[in-house]
């Protein structure tokens, strides 16, 4: 028949081994749930739990630093000085910024 036929080993020849080689390559390249989006998709999911967890911890550190807020004045009023440059009435402030 065809000389390149003599060429191919016998199992290559088979319809079931042809389709399925077909299948394969069509669900690993070209399908819309191909393995390049399956490999970004799960990129992302690591990316947002890491996002997840740093947030997580954000907010307990929040809550404890609003329950010390509420319980210290003293410690409220230096996070006012420092932070916002509120002063007394009687006081004046300076901002000395380093270069």
């Amino acid at each position: 028949m065809f000389r390149f036929q003599e060429k191919i080993p016998r199992w290559a020849q088979n319809p079931y081994f042809l389709i399925s080689v077909g299948f394969v390559v069509w669900m690993l390249f070209f399908d819309l749930e191909d393995f390049g989006t399956q490999y970004r998709l799960w990129r992302k999911l690591n990316q947002l739990r890491a996002e997840k967890q740093y947030y997580h911890e954000q907010i307990i550190k929040l809550k404890q630093d609003h329950e010390g807020l509420t319980q210290d004045k003293a410690l409220l009023e230096k996070l006012a000085r420092e932070k916002y440059f509120m002063k007394k009435k009687t006081e004046d402030l300076y901002v000395i910024i380093d270069p």
